[in-house]
């Protein structure tokens, strides 16, 4: 190999920095020892540079290009890749003997949710999957990952009686961390979220398209962030409150998909931000079909989010509506939609739950409404 094509040279192989050593000074017709005496250095040494026991330093980087040629970065960078090669390489048997924690994690519903490439779960495609979740969740190991996601169970307060798949669960909130991530969100104004949530209630009548975009907007300046992320199958979860960092942040799924519970469970979620904010450590699950007075927190938040969405002025009137038509009148009249009127009826068992939910709408993500 000539001086010129030594600097040119991009291996696509697991080979040390030794071996362009090797070729070069084959070409001269030394031998280990001319080139340690040439370079200054042992025999010893030098055996250790060609085999990729040493590291080339950057002071043998120099005495390279000034015995052999090649400049100082292709020789720097002919280590730096060698070492970036090994390291995969490491990596990947590491990978191999982690196939089993595949076991534990809902590979499909990550690869329906996008979070990971959709591929067949051949014995060939498990070490990519392995390294994709490993970054899907921010983590060097599956014993980091039980640690860290797992391991964080104590925080969470459940909003029912069932708990969901803890791993389910963990994907679910990570999606909505990598969301929240991309926010950029201001200082928390306690202010400005309570004004917002007075605002966002006057857009429970209308659609997705109109509601959603001034929802995060309001909510962006208060400094809370929203997101919504796909319902991930086993997880039992619609909505929960956090602070992340400085921030607090409402995350729904539109589990049920229905506009009663998709307002409900966003002014749940806020009352937790709002009532519960020095308690900053807590995660606050809560899934929308569970049955009220779970614990004093959930049951504090259910009343908040009922009274804001329909005050309790109004409820010896609403204890007496039975009909599409005295229904739609009062939702008109407190300024709600029609849909948050029945949901409330039927949780307080005034409906029965087959009974008007044509006035409901279902929420669609990027989409509009339709009737339920």
């Amino acid at each position: 190999m000539t001086r010129a094509e030594a600097g040119s040279f991009v291996p696509d192989w697991i080979s040390p920095p030794g071996d362009t050593i090797l070729d070069l000074v084959d070409e001269r017709g030394w031998t280990q020892a001319d080139l340690a005496d040439r370079l200054g250095y042992s025999r010893k040494h030098v055996n250790q540079l060609v085999r990729g026991k040493a590291s080339l330093s950057e002071d043998a980087a120099l005495r390279l290009h000034r015995v052999l040629g090649g400049s100082v970065g292709f020789w720097l960078t002919r280590e730096a890749r060698y070492r970036e090669r090994l390291a995969v390489s490491r990596e990947a048997g590491l990978y191999e003997g982690w196939g089993d924690w595949l076991e534990e994690l809902p590979v499909e519903a990550m690869m329906e949710a996008g979070a990971i490439t959709r591929r067949r779960m051949v014995a060939s495609a498990k070490v990519r999957v392995v390294g994709e979740c490993l970054a899907f969740f921010g983590v060097a190991s599956p014993e980091q990952w039980r640690a860290r996601c797992v391991g964080t169970e104590g925080a969470f307060r459940r909003g029912t009686a069932k708990d969901g798949d803890r791993a389910s669960t963990a994907v679910w909130l990570r999606l909505g961390e990598l969301q929240a991530e991309q926010l950029r969100l201001p200082a928390y104004d306690r202010e400005r979220f309570t004004q917002a949530l007075k605002e966002i209630r006057d857009l429970t009548v209308e659609p997705p398209d109109v509601f959603e975009p001034r929802m995060r907007s309001l909510l962006h300046a208060a400094g809370v962030g929203f997101v919504l992320v796909p319902a991930i199958p086993r997880a039992r979860v619609s909505g929960v409150a956090r602070w992340l960092h400085r921030n607090p942040l409402i995350q729904l799924s539109l589990f049920g998909k229905t506009n009663d519970r998709f307002w409900f469970s966003f002014f749940h979620e806020a009352a937790h931000i709002l009532l519960h904010a020095d308690d900053r450590k807590s995660v606050w699950l809560d899934d929308a079909g569970r049955r009220p007075g779970t614990n004093e927190a959930e049951a504090e938040a259910d009343r908040w989010a009922a009274n804001r969405l329909i005050p309790s002025p109004h409820d010896p009137e609403l204890h007496r509506l039975r009909d599409r038509r005295s229904i739609c009148a009062f939702a008109q009249r407190v300024g709600v939609h029609p849909g948050v009127v029945v949901g409330r009826l039927q949780h307080e068992r005034l409906l029965a739950f087959d009974q008007m939910n044509g006035l409901k709408a279902r929420f669609k993500f990027g989409g509009e409404s339709s009737p339920a």
